[in-house]
């Protein structure tokens, strides 16, 4: 039920952190994996990493750019024949206090974290009718959750993801497209490596409030997200499920 194999998935920022575990997941589980990023030198470092041969690519794109996306999703179908899954994971962070944010600082987190996956989105969906169906995961945050200092922007860009997840969800049901949004808890990748320097105390925090007691490593999202891929979950759509050893459950 959690085969993969003959599928097609695309991992926006996948190059590194939670979007390059899910892309190991993924190619263990049988399925061909595009890796889509700005930096042609880091994608090539990744491809090295995951030594998966010609199950695995790099391509670039700025996927800010509704246009980009749109090539880069065309150039995927033309080099694997199909696309199946859609991983949108890209994403950045500018640490500010709410009235501090020059509103180009706001834009560029919008455009980055949420106007890309719809983008991405309305890119796939023309190669998912042609599969005939596809799905969707978009990566949100414990910010979907819950308030934070020093990332209003952040939080509202992860926070839109959720509901346009559930927004598409309803639309596009009709067109065998499942989508769902996974909620990392306080996972080591380099966003939270800079939150560490801002914020000293924060380890002690996050462990003293994660039952399991540690930070989660990217690829502690790759089961999940095999899971929700492939057939086994066909009908399990519209869902936001947190990935964060019990941080979101505890008092």
């Amino acid at each position: 039920m959690f085969d993969l194999a003959g599928k097609v998935a695309i991992v926006t920022g996948g190059t590194s952190g939670i979007g390059f575990g899910i892309a190991k997941g993924f190619l263990r589980a049988g399925a061909r994996v595009a890796l889509i990023g700005r930096d042609e030198t880091r994608g090539a470092a990744a491809l090295a990493k995951l030594e998966a041969g010609d199950a695995a690519i790099y391509v670039k794109a700025d996927i800010s750019s509704g246009e980009q996306c749109t090539l880069m999703a065309a150039e995927v179908e033309q080099r694997f024949g199909r696309v199946d899954i859609l991983v949108n994971n890209a994403g950045m962070n500018i640490r500010r206090h709410g009235q501090d944010y020059a509103h180009e600082e706001w834009r560029q987190i919008m455009d980055t974290n949420l106007s890309s996956a719809f983008y991405c989105a309305q890119a796939a969906f023309p190669a998912f009718g042609r599969a005939k169906g596809g799905k969707i995961l978009n990566i949100g945050s414990m910010l979907s959750l819950f308030g934070t200092t020093y990332g209003a922007a952040y939080a509202a860009s992860k926070g839109g993801i959720v509901q346009l997840g559930r927004a598409l969800a309803v639309e596009w049901a009709p067109h065998n497209i499942q989508v769902n949004t996974l909620l990392p808890g306080w996972i080591e990748t380099e966003l939270t490596a800079e939150a560490k320097k801002l914020f000293p105390d924060l380890e002690a925090g996050i462990l003293s409030r994660t039952p399991q007691a540690r930070w989660g490593r990217p690829d502690d999202l790759a089961g999940i997200a095999v899971a929700l891929c492939s057939s086994a979950c066909d009908f399990i759509t519209g869902t936001a499920i947190p990935v964060d050893g019990g941080y979101s459950v505890q008092g």
